[in-house]
């Protein structure tokens, strides 16, 4: 059995002063950077500059040769924590990377990527073909070399980007989706393709069948991971989420990144790749928590990056870019990067239909390349594709060019004028940004089967955005046959849907542990004998109890009698009952989306209970029909508004709706206790019993059911 050799004290002791001097120097200098309008990791890397031998290294060379004595043990030990932060650097890129947002976008995008992509690529291969084999590394030849270059110059820095287009207002605007598009879609190619040179350098060769061999490989891992992997992942986070915590789920993330990472190094390529990849089909689960995103992002962003920027200077000597050969050759090659991805961009952006002001706009923020390519320089310098020099000017693209993004494209977005396309987009997702439930990002339907939760599925598809999930939850007792659910999933259409058939003894409680994973709606319809026994079954009164997040209760009307009449389920007219509270918002928000996808007028009734002696109503009445009539307005409903009197709500809406000849009745409610059991009041329970048309109830859980899961959502 081999030994292992023991760390010794001094080197432990040299391992804990030069990462407190280094992350100290970084986050100090990155901080200084973002307060004069520049990426932090500018300073960051610069902090390494600064104490390796480019200054410190130069002034106090007995200090820094103590400090960074570049034994083995000791730079292990460093490399090992910086090679931690470039992984969850990779993490939080692929949360950030949006597969769903390339497809929408669809030709624009993929113009622009590859405008974006290719010129750089060409036109980098060619400049690594010319550049003097003083810049190789030991272990490239002109072809390596010159492959290796075209990747660094067509990748761009997502994390920069972003903050760019965040800064700046410009995330939700068509140049700043595009460019995010793009900026995606030239990373994933761009560490796809990294992965095929590493790969061609590990084994030794640039023929034909080794690069056919790599790229077949990265090519497979990709297909599996958002696959397989992605199922992989899902399951494991969803157990995570079952039996623990905030602990649990953050341990799953973190094992679901190493065992990719695992993979790709395995496979010859580098771990980031696989942490990228970890990081797409973590950040798209539906399990994932976002406090546990936050908290990789913190730190990650705050702690091991700048660790790793601040090593990465540790290697850079810019001293060697003064001599005059090194020199030029640092500025063709800050020249020829720049053109290539700005005229690559503008080319792309024109081809998608975007303005000039829009492709240049891209073309700039595309030109970043921030983070990514400092990574790209670390491993190409442990590749041995770089050497001391050609690494420093990699470096120095990356701080040059992310520096230069900001300044430049101020200017260019004063000229940014919005199609009037556009703003209708825009104002619809403030509309959304502000939404009770219309905002959902994914819907929980349990059913046992049956025409009420048929309709539901109805009402929950109309709702939702087209790209939110719903995960339809068949519950029934062992020994039962499973439900037929075909007509279930016929009425949610074409968005993605989750199947999943389950036999448990306690309904109730598996609806709740299922609803405690990251859902933002549940959704349940009523059994057809509630009308005639009066009361909630116990499973339904198990989840109003305690249901974490919103909950719509659907009932559908009286006339439809089997799955045939779906064909027909056309809502025409809805009575929605205003009550001002914050359920009743709910409701307004659902009649509006209803109004929306079929075409539907609103009536808003408020029933006025008091004694009046005229018909008018009172100010804080005209108030609450008037923010109504604001949000239907919003989200582009057709609506009108009436005051009732009556003693009893429940009953002058019901005869309003029958008067009015409504399909649909839509309210809100919360949920109340009454002798013990969960209650939706006298009101709600009443309408679900006896109105003929449909009944749809919004009822928001108490305080202390959705606090419960506010940070895992």
């Amino acid at each position: 059995m081999t030994m292992l050799t023991p760390v010794s004290e001094h080197d432990l002791l040299l391992f804990w002063i030069a990462l407190v001097v280094l992350l100290g120097a970084a986050r100090g200098l990155g901080a200084l950077m973002q307060r004069i309008g520049q990426p932090p990791v500018v300073g960051e890397l610069a902090a390494g500059v600064i104490i390796g031998p480019t200054v410190f290294g130069r002034l106090f060379p007995d200090v820094a040769g103590w400090l960074f004595p570049g034994d083995e043990v000791p730079s292990a030990l460093l490399l090992a924590v910086a090679w931690l932060g470039i992984v969850l650097l990779l993490v939080v890129t692929g949360f950030e990377t949006d597969l769903g947002l390339l497809r929408r976008l669809g030709l624009p995008a993929l113009s622009l990527s590859t405008g974006s992509l290719v010129v750089p690529l060409a036109m980098g291969f060619g400049l690594g073909w010319i550049m003097p084999s003083v810049f190789w590394g030991e272990q490239a030849g002109r072809q390596g070399f010159a492959m290796f270059i075209a990747v660094a110059l067509s990748i761009s820095a997502l994390p920069v980007i972003a903050k760019i287009m965040t800064d700046m207002n410009l995330m939700r605007r068509n140049v700043g989706q595009l460019t995010i598009a793009a900026a995606m879609a030239n990373d994933l190619v761009g560490w796809l393709l990294l992965g095929v040179v590493v790969g061609v350098f590990t084994a030794g060769t640039v023929d034909g069948a080794a690069l056919a061999m790599s790229f077949g490989l990265v090519l497979l891992f990709l297909a599996a991971a958002l696959t397989v992997g992605q199922r992989f992942a899902d399951g494991i986070l969803r157990r995570a989420r079952r039996i623990g915590g905030f602990g649990a789920a953050l341990s799953a993330t973190l094992f679901v990144t190493f065992v990719l990472g695992a993979i790709t190094q395995a496979l010859g390529v580098e771990a980031v790749l696989g942490a990228l990849i970890a990081g797409i089909v973590l950040g798209r689960s539906r399990y994932q928590r976002a406090d546990v995103k936050r908290s990789i992002e913190v730190i990650g962003n705050e702690v091991f990056a700048p660790i790793f920027f601040a090593t990465a200077g540790l290697y850079v000597d810019l001293a060697v870019l003064l001599e005059p050969q090194a020199l030029t050759w640092t500025g063709i090659v800050l020249l020829v990067a720049s053109l290539a991805k700005l005229v690559g961009s503008f080319l792309g952006g024109r081809l998608s239909g975007l303005t000039n002001v829009e492709s240049l706009a891209a073309g700039i923020g595309l030109n970043a390349r921030g983070a990514m390519e400092i990574v790209l320089a670390t491993i190409g310098l442990s590749l041995g594709a770089l050497n001391e020099t050609s690494y420093a000017i990699i470096v120095l693209l990356a701080v040059a060019t992310s520096m230069a993004a900001p300044p430049l494209l101020r200017p260019v977005l004063r000229r940014l004028r919005a199609a009037p396309e556009e703003e209708e987009r825009l104002r619809h997702e403030q509309v959304l940004s502000r939404s009770l439930i219309a905002n959902a990002r994914s819907a929980l339907l349990p059913t046992r089967g049956g025409l009420n939760s048929v309709v539901a599925a109805r009402v929950v598809d109309s709702l939702m955005e087209p790209s939110a999930p719903v995960t339809v939850l068949s519950l029934h007792q062992p020994g039962t046959p499973d439900p037929d659910l075909d007509g279930i999933v016929h009425a949610l259409h074409d968005r993605p849907v989750d199947v999943r058939v389950e036999s448990h003894t306690d309904i109730g409680a598996t609806i709740l542990a299922e609803a405690k994973l990251g859902y933002g709606l549940v959704t349940l319809g009523l059994n057809d004998d509630y009308a005639g026994s009066h009361e909630l079954s116990e499973p339904i009164q198990q989840v109003i109890a305690r249901t974490p997040v919103p909950l719509l209760l659907v009932r559908r009307a009286a006339r439809t009698r089997d799955i045939g009449d779906l064909e027909d389920l056309v809502i025409r007219r809805i009575l929605l009952g205003v009550t001002g509270t914050r359920p009743g918002r709910g409701a307004e928000e659902l009649a509006s989306r209803l109004s929306l996808s079929f075409d539907a007028d609103v009536l808003a009734v408020h029933v006025i209970t008091r004694d009046v002696q005229t018909a008018g109503a009172s100010p804080a009445v005209e108030r609450q029909l008037e923010r109504m009539q604001e949000v239907a307005n919003s989200f582009g409903a057709r609506s009108a508004t009436a005051v009732r009197h009556g003693a009893v709500p429940a009953d002058e809406l019901l005869r309003a709706a029958d008067e009015w000849d409504a399909d649909t009745i839509v309210l809100g409610t919360s949920v109340r206790t009454a002798n013990g059991q969960p209650f939706l009041g006298h009101g709600t329970e009443w309408l679900l019993e006896h109105a003929r048309q449909r009944v749809i109830a919004v009822v928001f859980p108490s305080e202390d059911n959705s606090d419960k899961d506010a940070d895992a959502s």
